[in-house]
């Protein structure tokens, strides 16, 4: 579903990434493991169009995405949840879960009803405003965001940190019904900790590049 080629990035004339390539298949959780600042969170939003690459590609489902905007990229099946949520207070909680549809300029009414009956917690709260939330709440929130457009690849940056173990294990429950939907996940942690059970795969990454070492067991450390 996903697949990266020797992917280079620069920020700020810092090169961040360097040939990073790998791949994740439909229907498959993968995780991207290492520590604070190796470039997780720039690799995640160069995935999702919000940075460009110097060099390499970036495919979906076979189709080259690299130079397609963000918006597209959504309306395509892209979902992403940002490590620092970015829930915006003034909206309701609905109003937050739709907001990626319309910015690809899309309806999805029959996706938020199937969204609210995976996560009821967020359908409690729907006309609560963004600015009531707690952190737990807000993660939840910003999980259900990920999935209204996230239908293919989904995108998640961080969804563990700084949880309660209950909540820990319900974001989990949930990320794992996704296997069932065919979708291909790719989630960034600095350890293995919450998401260990849970994956397929996983890609260690140091100052911008995948490590070659690898590890026995269900998920390879690639």
């Amino acid at each position: 579903m996903l697949s990266v080629v020797g992917l280079d990035v620069s920020i700020q004339s810092v090169r961040i990434l360097r040939g990073v390539t790998f791949s994740v298949a439909k229907g498959k959780l993968a995780g991207l493991i290492g520590r604070n600042g190796a470039g997780k969170t720039t690799l995640m939003r160069t995935i999702v169009g919000a940075l460009s690459p110097a060099a390499g590609h970036v495919q979906l489902d076979g189709k080259e995405i690299t130079g397609v905007p963000s918006h597209a990229r959504a309306r395509m099946g892209v979902g992403y949840m940002p490590e620092d949520r970015r829930i915006v207070p003034q909206l309701t909680v609905e109003e937050n879960v739709v907001l990626p549809a319309w910015a690809a300029g899309e309806q999805r009414r029959e996706r938020l009803s199937r969204i609210y009956a995976m996560i009821p917690e967020v359908a409690t709260l729907k006309d609560r405003k963004g600015l009531q939330l707690s952190g737990g709440q807000q993660k939840l929130t910003a999980l259900a965001r990920a999935l209204m457009c996230g239908t293919k690849l989904l995108l998640l940056d961080e969804p563990f940190e700084g949880v309660a173990p209950v909540l820990a294990q319900r974001l989990a429950e949930v990320i794992a019904l996704l296997r069932d939907e065919g979708v291909a996940v790719l989630l960034s942690e600095s350890d293995l900790s919450h998401s260990r059970r849970l994956l397929d795969v996983v890609f260690r990454i140091d100052r911008g590049e995948l490590s070659p070492a690898a590890e026995g067991g269900s998920g390879a450390m690639l």
